[in-house]
């Protein structure tokens, strides 16, 4: 363990471009000052981004839920449905995901993320049949949707490898994985919290297939379901060890365990110093990802905004639907004008930004906002108007 008269020299190295160890990131996580950890991060990503240091991202997306029926029941989950729940359980028809898609479109949306449960019947045909058609009817939007955990299931469910699965999925229009099922990465969290997922080290090595195919991802981080910081800090060292071999990581985005409706209610929620403190050894020790993302979703927007000076360079989107973290207790919403506002109050200039990070949009000039009101988040209850009952569910129901 560092003394902390001597953090100081780790910090000035990670500022001015060196690489940290990962012994070095648990002490700078555990004891270093708050103040000296963010001006160090914050210089990490001016650093970076000379030139356009002075931007701040978002995104208009939406979270298209096509079924909360799992068979993964995570402890931390308050989304899913078992297989026999005929009451909470439902899935999407096309038409309505289509409906979805298209009102994306309308407001401006550029991405959408396809996220559902682990669903007994759904293999890779069903992601190629609903990929294809989304492409079909929406060639301008892109599919950033899924994680490892997604793959492996429909890869079982349709008897081929986990390199086929990927193939077909890309090939019928998914453009790139969105880190899903990450949570944490050791082993002893990731257990306690979700037994029935593939390990950490299975996750990575999906991750790293896909990017080695030519289908690049973000990762993640589930923050505050007991682990302890040496394990936060083994996350990043994991997801860095692959990102040296493979780049394919677009970004990190760490975000905090939501306490309701979930077998976890009441286990002690990471604090929002923690988090910052999480965005800015994010930021020094993934000196190969690229982008750090502030999440206001489960945050509030104040620490989201304060995110931007702990390393982060993007706020994430303005998800036009979402149920899944919201079903845990985790109700911030916020709208398009707004995120602008706060990115200027952070000093920033704001940029709507494509998947892919580039600029779309540079809103350097209030007078040429937008001033469309209907690009807000919105939060849904799990029990989705329009759902449909699978007909496995209808089976049940009527014995």
């Amino acid at each position: 363990m560092t003394e902390k008269a001597d953090l100081q020299p780790i910090l000035d190295r990670a500022a001015a471009g060196g690489r940290i160890s990962p012994e070095e990131a648990l002490d700078l996580y555990r004891d270093a000052p708050l103040h000296a950890l963010g001006a160090a991060a914050d210089a990490v990503r001016r650093r970076r981004y000379a030139g356009t240091e002075h931007i701040a991202t978002y995104i208009i997306e939406r979270n298209i839920n096509y079924t909360n029926v799992c068979v993964t029941a995570c402890k931390f989950c308050a989304f899913y449905a078992a297989p026999k729940d005929t009451k909470k359980g439902w899935t999407r028809d096309l038409d309505d995901i289509l409906r979805r898609c298209a009102e994306t479109v309308e407001l401006g949306g550029t991405q959408i993320m396809f996220q559902g449960g682990h669903h007994p019947d759904y293999g890779v045909e069903y992601y190629e049949k609903h990929f294809a058609a989304i492409k079909k009817e929406f060639p301008e939007l892109v599919i950033h949707s899924l994680g490892a955990s997604e793959v492996e299931h429909m890869a079982r469910i349709s008897k081929v490898s986990v390199e086929e699965a990927i193939q077909r999925i890309h090939a019928a229009g998914l453009d790139s994985f969105a880190g899903a099922g990450a949570e944490l990465l050791p082993e002893r969290p990731r257990k306690a919290i979700a037994p029935l997922k593939e390990s950490g080290e299975r996750w990575l090595e999906i991750m790293e297939i896909a990017h080695n195919l030519g289908v690049e991802s973000t990762s993640t981080m589930l923050m505050g379901t007991g682990e302890t910081n040496a394990e936060r800090i083994e996350h990043l060292r994991m997801i860095r060890d692959v990102q040296d071999r493979t780049g394919g990581f677009r970004a990190f985005i760490p975000y905090t365990y939501q306490p309701e409706n979930n077998h976890l209610k009441g286990r002690t929620q990471a604090t929002l110093f923690e988090y910052l403190r999480m965005i800015a050894i994010a930021r020094i020790f993934l000196d190969n990802v690229a982008h750090i993302q502030g999440s206001w979703l489960t945050t509030g927007k104040e620490v989201g905004q304060l995110s931007l000076h702990y390393g982060a360079d993007d706020l994430g989107s303005i998800m036009l639907e979402e149920n899944v973290v919201s079903s845990a207790g985790a109700k911030h919403r916020s709208n398009r004008l707004e995120i602008i506002d706060l990115i200027r109050k952070a000093g920033r200039v704001p940029a709507q930004r494509a998947t892919t990070y580039e600029h779309l949009v540079v809103h350097d000039d209030p007078a040429n906002d937008p001033v469309d009101e209907r690009v807000v988040s919105h939060i849904s209850s799990t029990a989705i108007a329009g759902g449909t009952a699978h007909p496995e569910l209808k089976l049940l129901a009527s014995n």
